[in-house]
């Protein structure tokens, strides 16, 4: 990780509308203008067209892309950008959703004498063996790494953390049978549902770092719905075996004009959540810099006590309905499609709802 040795430090939060999952160009030139300095850069985090499953491909081919551009500007290899930046790309653009990527920095500034300001803070887990993603071990590790972050945020009140990110693993076929050779058993051979088991355990984790549970055991893990975050997001993905940890709050010793605040929506058409965000935090939508959210499909079947298909359609999973209609309902209260909204929202916030965390500017 980039050095936060500085005791003041200042976040900034570019958000950069992207042409394709290997759409670097936006990127480059904000670096090429001195908007940014690479050097600063310590998490990115990126909504991709792809359609979300096992096999959505487009979130390594932008990791990597974005992993080749730091490499070259920075002049060191890919295994010391893996080690310093968190790169967490979620696929599924559904319905008017606009893939973008959210870049955010870390950089040396004065003391300021200012109200906590956005503080950001990445973690690494170690790599997980295929049997133990969505397991006790995944919550456990988490939990660590989430304590670790926010130390590295310099965040000491779980209170004043507004949002946690959290790129997980899944199960593949060769990951099961690998397990399988060293007589080791994976908890699910459904590789889909491993997607929820990564995500719950990781969302467990969050919910036990921050002191929202007080124990989280692995038989809760999608079963016990009463347990949840009211600030985890977490998205599964092929491309890695480790969770990439990124905490997001406010704190002293920051300075810049960036806050963040969050609320949680109690079903997936909870649109006022976003303005009780903007409302707390004073800001008008033109003030906007980021908009992060969760949603999924009511596992009730309802919603406000109207029928929903979501989980009915064998042709389109509900994962990818539950982004777009969210995705919409956000949409039209913050006046923006350039939201990163994830789906599969297990033990992130109520079942049928999830969080949503809003980054702003401020005078």
């Amino acid at each position: 990780m980039p050095d936060t040795t500085n005791a003041f430090r200042r976040a900034r939060v570019l958000r950069l509308p992207t042409a394709g999952p290997n759409d670097t160009l936006p990127l480059t030139r904000a670096i090429d203008a001195g908007e940014i300095d690479p050097a600063t850069i310590v998490a990115i985090v990126g909504k991709t067209e792809g359609n979300g499953c096992v096999n959505d491909y487009t979130r390594g081919y932008a990791t990597l892309a974005l992993k080749l551009l730091l490499s070259e500007r920075l002049g060191c290899p890919l295994s010391q950008i893996e080690q310093r930046v968190a790169i967490v790309m979620s696929g599924g653009t559904e319905g008017g959703l606009s893939p973008h990527l959210l870049v955010m920095c870390r950089e040396s500034a004065p003391a300021p004498k200012l109200p906590p300001r956005l503080a950001i803070g990445v973690g690494l887990t170690r790599p997980f063996r295929p049997e133990e993603i969505g397991r006790a071990a995944q919550i456990e590790e988490t939990a660590t790494t989430v304590r670790l972050a926010m130390r590295d945020a310099g965040i000491a009140d779980p209170a004043d953390v507004h949002f946690v990110q959290i790129k997980c693993p899944l199960l593949t076929k060769e990951r099961i049978e690998e397990a399988s050779r060293r007589g080791a058993a994976v908890t699910t051979e459904d590789t889909y549902y491993s997607m929820a088991l990564s995500r719950g355990a990781s969302a467990l984790g969050v919910a036990l770092a921050l002191g929202e549970i007080r124990e989280a055991h692995e038989a809760a893990i999608c079963r016990d719905w009463s347990l949840y975050s009211k600030v985890a997001s977490t998205s599964a993905g092929v491309e890695l075996l480790r969770n990439e940890i990124v905490v997001l709050g406010n704190a002293p010793g920051w300075g810049g004009n960036l806050v963040i605040g969050h609320d949680v929506m109690t079903d997936a058409i909870d649109a006022p959540a976003a303005t009780r965000v903007l409302d707390r935090l004073g800001i008008g939508r033109d003030q906007v810099v980021a908009v992060l959210a969760k949603a999924e499909a009511s596992p009730t079947g309802e919603i406000r006590g109207r029928r929903h298909t979501m989980l009915d359609d064998s042709d389109i999973h509900s994962t990818r309905h539950a982004r777009a209609l969210v995705g919409g309902a956000l949409a039209g209260a913050i006046g923006d499609t350039l939201l990163y909204v994830s789906g599969g929202a297990e033990h992130q916030g109520p079942a049928g709802g999830g969080p949503v965390a809003i980054i702003g500017a401020v005078a």
